[in-house]
């Protein structure tokens, strides 16, 4: 009696465990922050996707494939080229994630783990594209132009692949050996065509001033001439008074000189 009794215990636990096994190969959890996507057997990938959670399938039919859609960093290091040929190291920091309701179109066209090599490539392809629009420069005058139109580019880019791109930055920017020479020989060309274009404008100012001390010399000497016509000599005695003035003031300071002495050596000759 007791072994009939073990026996159909033992039958029971057998049947609750394999019960339990087909329950439990029927069920499966998605995690938090991802997304599932079902392979049927018969019917290809589902395009329903499932959250977070606890979700049946046929066992053998159907197959659950998880994709982890929270927000991932990646850097991507370039070497390109300038507008003015100068080499130029680049690196681009960027938070990505996929867009859940593509999920089924990503893994059936793309693959379930290519999100990060297709976002690299490109991301190459826009950086290279987006430096040769700027010089040397603008690169570092203008980094927020050039952050701007990288992050457009790429996003409108990555969204055909089925991506979101949530941060984007530029966390390294340098140039080569040879930018800094170029730096110097255009500050000494600067230099030198500062100084040649001064050297043309004094030489315009003075054929200005040339031209102007001419024509009061000819103004003078015109009024001088209307003077003469009009004055006679009167006016030559006139101006013999102002170095007569000055030869007296002179001689008058002078030591060995007791008397100004008249006649032609003080221009007085004057008529009376």
């Amino acid at each position: 009696m007791a072994a009939k009794v073990f026996e159909s215990m033992g039958k029971f636990g057998l049947a609750l465990a394999v019960a339990g096994g087909v329950v439990n190969s029927a069920l499966y959890n998605v995690d938090a922050g991802h997304r599932a996507v079902i392979f049927d057997r018969f019917r290809g990938v589902q395009e329903i996707v499932g959250g977070e959670g606890t979700h049946f399938l046929i066992p053998w039919v159907q197959k659950p494939i998880i994709f982890d859609c929270r927000s991932r960093p990646q850097n991507v290091p370039v070497i390109t080229g300038s507008q003015d040929l100068q080499n130029v190291n680049i690196t681009l920091r960027i938070l990505f994630r996929p867009v859940a309701s593509q999920l089924p179109r990503i893994y059936t066209s793309i693959c379930d783990d290519c999100d990060e090599r297709e976002l690299l490539s490109i991301t190459t392809e826009i950086l290279k594209s987006v430096v040769a629009r700027f010089d040397a420069g603008e690169l570092i005058t203008q980094r927020e132009l050039v952050s701007r139109q990288v992050s457009d580019d790429l996003t409108e880019r990555a969204a055909t692949f089925g991506l979101i791109l949530d941060d984007l930055s530029l966390t390294h920017l340098t140039f080569g050996k040879e930018f800094p020479e170029a730096v110097e020989a255009k500050h000494v060309a600067q230099q030198k065509a500062g100084r040649a274009r001064f050297t043309v404008e004094k030489a315009e100012q003075q054929k200005k001033a040339a031209i102007i001390s001419a024509e009061g010399d000819s103004k003078a000497a015109e009024l001088i001439a209307n003077s003469l016509a009009t004055a006679g000599d009167g006016l030559i005695e006139l101006w013999k008074l102002e170095p007569a003035k000055d030869i007296a003031y002179q001689l008058s300071r002078s030591w060995n000189i007791t008397y100004l002495p008249a006649g032609q050596s003080l221009l007085l000759q004057l008529p009376q």
